[in-house]
């Protein structure tokens, strides 16, 4: 295995990474913003991003499958194509009539597409990497998805503010086109896999080895990623939903003020990877659940915020701060979950594997999502903070038991 961090296969994933993340961040913001205005309701907003995560939950695994038999530079580069094609459809069939079908018919088929994209982009990385490298190289993904994180939602809100939300899709839809010209240039080997029948046999199998290998050989695998599910519904939705209804709609502050309250979640993101690449291997594994508590204990001030009625400027103040905290917290959890779990796994089976991480963890994404729409809808939103941060403090502190046998393992 190459000790050299930045190959030239891993430089391409990266540049690609940055411009496929730029164009996803940038169309999911300004299509958030768009769905918010036309219809002012936390509950059509979740719905549609819920809409969008059920493929990648339900499909995620056949993208496993396919990532661990198919040529993995050939599955990206048709995917963004893919992607591609979708957004400059949208762009040439949007009207004032059908713009909220048509936004949530893009929403899921990205979401397909992503179901088989992601477990891909995953499984290249140990591929390229292994070691004290697999490490260092999860974190600079993480960074790329951060920085794409920070400097989309001030540019996106500029261009949609300025422009509208057709130049938005024209310009996700070169990011797109450019990602895959840039990994037609990744050189990977196609996996070797022994034929074991037909495609539906070769399915079965190989997602009874995968569940197998979950439940029987890596229980504790499985453990972490139920706790991550838990995590990720009620992260999802305060954060994704949560945030931009907080304020839009609740604080009543302009695009521009959302679009800087996720570049500074962006920072935290970028500053989390950052802390993994320079002190992960020196972060304890039993010390994990702390990270965990520090999520749930960063919303009481929010909902005391919201509260006691403090002028919305403040009170903004106060909610980015806390989420930008949760960003950092979950930032490092992720990564060194992750981690965890690829060195765990063997290579014949890391795409099948990181695709049961992608579809459990986001399980109960849409699920938060549409639950926390309609919450925020219809109940006071330090009441829903309260027991947000309520239930992750307890889940955190429950979790100090396992964090401590995983260590051991």
């Amino acid at each position: 295995m190459q000790t050299r961090l930045f190959t030239r296969n891993f430089v391409l994933l990266l540049l690609g990474q940055v411009l496929s993340l730029i164009g996803n961040y940038t169309l999911k913001f300004s299509l958030s913003m768009y769905v918010l205005e036309q219809t002012g309701s936390a509950a059509i907003f979740g719905s549609i991003l819920a809409a969008a995560v059920v493929p990648t939950v339900v499909l995620s695994p056949l993208g496993g499958v396919l990532a661990d038999r198919l040529n993995r530079r050939n599955m990206m580069v048709a995917l963004d194509a893919s992607s591609g094609v979708a957004v400059l459809l949208a762009f040439l069939l949007l009207r004032a009539d059908n713009a909220l079908p048509l936004i949530a018919a893009l929403q899921v088929l990205l979401g397909v597409l992503g179901a088989f994209e992601s477990p891909t982009v995953q499984a290249c990385v140990p591929q390229m990497h292994g070691g004290t490298n697999l490490l260092r190289a999860n974190a600079l993904v993480n960074q790329v998805q951060a920085l794409a994180a920070l400097v989309t939602p001030f540019a996106g809100s500029m261009l949609y503010t300025v422009w509208g939300i057709r130049p938005v899709l024209a310009v996700v839809c070169l990011c797109f086109f450019g990602t895959a010209l840039l990994e037609c240039f990744i050189l990977l080997p196609t996996p070797e896999q022994k034929n074991q029948g037909g495609l539906l046999q070769i399915l079965r199998k190989d997602l009874q080895q995968s569940v197998h290998f979950l439940w029987v050989e890596q229980p504790s695998v499985l453990r972490l990623l139920g706790l991550a599910a838990l995590a990720n519904f009620l992260a999802s939705g305060c954060t994704t939903v949560g945030l931009p209804y907080l304020v839009r709609s609740v604080l009543e502050l302009s695009a521009r003020w959302y679009g800087a309250a996720e570049s500074v979640l962006g920072v935290a993101a970028i500053l989390a990877s950052v802390l993994v690449g320079l002190l992960g291997e020196r972060w304890s594994v039993s010390g994990l659940y702390r990270l965990l508590a520090g999520v749930g204990l960063s919303l009481l001030p929010v909902a005391a915020a919201f509260l006691a009625g403090i002028p919305p400027v403040f009170c903004y103040a106060v909610l980015v701060a806390a989420m930008a905290l949760q960003q950092l917290l979950c930032g490092i959890f992720s990564v060194m979950g992750l981690c965890l779990i690829q060195q765990r796994t063997p290579a014949a089976l890391t795409g099948k594997v990181m695709a049961f991480v992608m579809s459990l963890s986001l399980c109960a994404q849409p699920l938060g999502q549409l639950l926390y729409g309609f919450a925020f809808d219809v109940m006071a939103p330090w009441i829903v903070l309260l027991g947000t941060g309520a239930v992750m403090t307890g889940a955190a502190v429950a979790s100090r038991k396992f964090f401590a046998l995983l260590a051991q393992l």
